[in-house]
């Protein structure tokens, strides 16, 4: 050991506190909370040091600063803090906690309902991070569907209500909203309304169910009928929300359960979030590793910076095989809750199944992480891979194609066809059908998919080009069904297709009855859904081209005078027919001339024109 680096430790006080190592540039490398700072940090300078890491760190402390606390919980805290500001390389960091979205309920007389990625020590609730933004829209969804929260961003109290600077807007006459800014609900009934809010974000569903069930018993022996209808309605839609979430355990309490996979520098963390026994969220949090490699030090640092986020402290945690290490932990999370916090290993089967599936859930995350690390040097994008993997092709899926039908109540059916090479859409082949055999007065989506199908892969045996590496149908069992019988009236054999139904982004494998649902945030299900909703939008656009330029054949064009690059003009200028029809004289002849804008308006307004006709007689 160095010398001077001998003097620091023997003179380190015996407090507890917060340690900092310097390297040679004077740049925290590392920071550590201890009990007794100096007994903590000579440990570091030991000869039997086992741990590589922790050599390679020890080698490259120049110098060690640090701070007493009046408590080692204190001293947790600044470590947290620290350890957030600097980022030292040799800390075990939680990745890019910032990006992940929060619902938060703003401190605010009549508070507001809104997703941020700011977090702001206003006294405002936040809840989340909601890694998982599917689940977190679901809630906000289920919450303007239920209850009246204002959308507004104003600031409401007294004062601006009294001042009439406010008037309330198009929800309240929808009845989205009771109109707080005109003082039209107290501000003690509004604030009802957002404590039954924070019940469904905190999880407390089938608690809000029975408060709500005694709560329209009541309108109802009150014969206040309306009120108690308006609960019933609620309760319908809480219920249906409330069976969506799986119960998992028994005893309906209330607990965090995390499990961790780490590879090298690259850990993922799941973290279950079960309350009153069913599981609400589920979240997966990326660390990086440097020194501290054992189960005890990665729990560390995943519950310090874990729960300094604006998260809900539940009242117990299961981890998998911890000691006694981390009551400090514990007793930091109970003073900052005000109640007592358990951390423990899990004490039932129910909870050891409980874990294994979290832990599980973990290391499928890893190996996602993985895919995408290994493939980024590559040619092909992992994503290409990863779909490989899921939909277990013997194939890499780097062509792929995929169909989608639209048409407006029978009419004008069209079909797209968009291409995707190496998980990109490759735009110079994207292909339009106009559909022959069906009849425009009696849509048909598997008849329209048979032939857009049929007449794309005639063409290629005719031109002797390959069939892609998988087919995609935008639709269920059905267009999935006809499109193979396109394929086997061609006598293509070697092939794959899929379909993918929109309602539960459901994978529909032909000869196979039962759907395929792929993890809601799988890279191989984002492609696929970039993929269906790009051959929607290119075939929505073309019906749409198509659609207008029936509409101008039919009318502008029956206009004597008129032809087509005047009606192009109009169109362009005005949007559509129904908005020219609605235009003076004066407007039109701003893009045609006066003369062939009186012929417009006359052609438009006949009756008018009569008028004229008969005054001058």
């Amino acid at each position: 050991m160095k010398e001077d680096l001998q003097i620091i430790i023997n003179n380190l006080p015996t407090d507890p506190g917060v340690y900092l190592y310097k390297d040679k540039n004077n740049k925290i490398i590392y920071v550590g909370k201890a009990k007794n700072l100096r007994n903590r940090v000579r440990q570091y300078f030991q000869k039997n040091l086992q741990n590589p890491k922790t050599i390679i760190l020890v080698q490259k402390i120049t110098t060690i600063d640090y701070i007493v606390t009046d408590s080692e919980i204190e001293a947790l805290v600044l470590e947290n803090n620290l350890i957030k500001t600097y980022k030292p390389r040799y800390n075990i960091l939680l990745k890019d906690d910032k990006t992940y979205p929060y619902i938060v309920i703003t401190n605010e007389p009549y508070p507001r309902v809104y997703v941020t990625r700011t977090y702001i020590n206003d006294g405002s609730k936040y809840f989340g991070p909601y890694t998982d933004v599917r689940s977190m829209r679901s809630s906000l969804k289920l919450i303007s569907s239920i209850f009246k929260v204002r959308s507004c961003k104003y600031y409401i109290d007294e004062n601006v209500i009294k001042s009439r600077k406010i008037k309330v807007c198009l929800d309240y006459h929808i009845k989205k909203c009771d109109g707080p800014c005109e003082g039209l609900i107290s501000q003690t009934q509004y604030n009802l309304i957002i404590n039954k809010v924070e019940k469904i974000l905190k999880g407390y569903v089938d608690d809000l169910i029975s408060e709500l069930q005694e709560l329209m018993k009541t309108y109802s022996q009150k014969l206040e009928f309306e009120k108690a209808a308006e609960l019933r309605d609620q309760l319908k839609e809480l219920e249906v929300y409330s069976q969506k979430q799986k119960i998992i355990t028994t005893d309906f309490q209330d607990r965090d359960i995390f499990a961790f996979a780490y590879l090298n520098k690259d850990c993922i963390a799941t973290v279950f979030n079960v309350r009153k026994g069913k599981l609400i969220n589920r979240k997966n949090l990326r660390l990086t590793l440097e020194i501290s490699d054992n189960i005890d030090g990665i729990y560390r640092a995943l519950l310090l910076q874990y729960y300094n986020l604006p998260v809900d402290i539940p009242s117990e945690i299961i981890l998998e095989n911890i000691d006694d290490e981390l009551d400090d932990i514990a007793d930091w999370l109970s003073q900052k809750n005000n109640s007592q916090i358990n951390i423990k290993n899990p004490d039932s089967d129910e909870l050891k199944e409980l874990l294994k599936l979290c832990k599980t859930n973990a290391e499928l995350e890893l190996k996602e992480l993985q895919i995408t690390k290994t493939k980024k040097d590559s040619h092909i994008t992992h994503s290409v891979y990863s779909l490989q993997r899921d939909l277990r092709l013997k194939k890499l899926p780097y062509h792929i194609e995929c169909f989608d039908i639209s048409n407006l109540q029978g009419s004008d059916i069209v079909a797209s066809l968009v291409v995707f090479e190496n998980g990109k859409p490759k735009k110079s082949e994207y292909r339009k059908f106009i559909i022959e055999s069906v009849n425009n007065n009696k849509p048909n989506d598997f008849q329209s998919m048979y032939e857009a199908v049929y007449r794309r892969y005639k063409r290629n045996l005719e031109e002797n080009k390959p069939i892609p590496d998988l087919i995609m149908i935008d639709g269920g069992k059905g267009q999935l069904n006809y499109a193979i019988k396109a394929l086997k009236e061609l006598k293509i054999k070697d092939y794959n297709i899929i379909g993918l139904a929109k309602k539960l982004e459901e994978v529909v494998l032909p000869d196979i009855d039962e759907t395929l649902l792929l993890p809601r945030t799988s890279s191989s299900l984002k492609l696929l859904q970039h993929i269906r909703d790009e051959a929607h939008r290119f075939a929505i656009t073309f019906h749409r081209l198509k659609r207008e330029k029936r509409t101008i054949t039919t009318e502008l064009l029956n206009i004597k005078g008129i032809g087509e690059n005047i009606s192009k003009k109009l169109i362009v200028e005005f949007g559509s027919v129904e908005n020219i029809k609605t235009k003076s004289i004066d407007e039109l002849s701003s893009v045609v001339g006066k003369s062939k804008a009186e012929t417009i308006y006359n052609y438009f307004h006949p009756k008018e024109q009569d008028n004229k006709l008969k005054l001058n007689i």
